[in-house]
């Protein structure tokens, strides 16, 4: 039995192009600048950690009388309706799945906005199980979210190592802790240079249905 696991955000789905979106949305709604998207695009882009950090930085750069936790929390209901698929993805799920694979999803996040997102796009329907970080209270890069995505997908783990693939777009939290839990990596680049301070990858794909056809081709 193989297995892959993937990360869920711009890996899976355009979380990129739905955030987009959203700041567009939210501009309006609070009467900002047109400018304040690209601003409210960089934060997000440069943002790590745990969301609610970005929305108090957004709460305190533009003077919102909003607290943090509504702010988020308007957040992630609305953005699950904003995601689509990256192209070609579902496709691709289904040739793994009959194929033999084993298919997971490991997400650091809220349960009830990575879920939606699942379910929305129609990934629940064509995974096998999924962890999310909130959920589980670890999150990427610990090898422990990886191995418990792994034993939600049925697959046995020998001496805290799994044997299968992870795919993700992020070095440190994918590959990186992906390799930590004993796993085979595939980096997702979107046409980024690899971190010259990390381990590299064994794989490397401009995007996801190239790393799922290269899968498939593997005997």
């Amino acid at each position: 039995m193989r297995l892959v696991l993937f990360d869920l955000d711009d890996t899976l789905v355009d979380l990129a192009g739905a955030f987009g979106r959203w700041a567009v949305e939210f501009v309006g709604d609070h009467d900002l600048p047109s400018h304040a998207v690209s601003w409210l695009v960089a934060a997000n882009r440069r943002a790590t950690g745990p969301k609610d950090r970005l929305f108090a930085e957004i709460r305190a750069h533009f003077g919102l009388t909003d607290p943090v936790d509504r702010l988020w929390g308007r957040y992630r209901s609305r953005i699950p309706e904003l995601v689509a698929l990256r192209p070609f993805v579902l496709d691709g799920l289904v040739g793994l799945r009959a194929a033999g694979w084993r298919l997971g999803v490991v997400t650091n996040g809220q349960p009830d906005n990575q879920v939606a997102k699942l379910r929305r796009t129609g990934l629940a329907d064509h995974v096998d199980g999924w962890c999310v970080s909130a959920e589980v209270g670890v999150r990427k890069p610990d090898p422990a979210i990886f191995r418990s995505a792994a034993r939600r997908c049925g697959r046995p783990i020998e001496d805290g190592r799994i044997d299968g693939w992870m795919v993700g777009d992020s070095a440190e939290l994918d590959v990186d802790g992906g390799r930590r839990a004993g796993l085979a990596t595939f980096w997702i680049s979107h046409g980024r240079p690899w971190p010259a301070d990390l381990t590299p990858p064994d794989r490397v794909a401009s995007d996801t249905h190239l790393a799922i056809q290269a899968l498939l081709e593997r005997r």
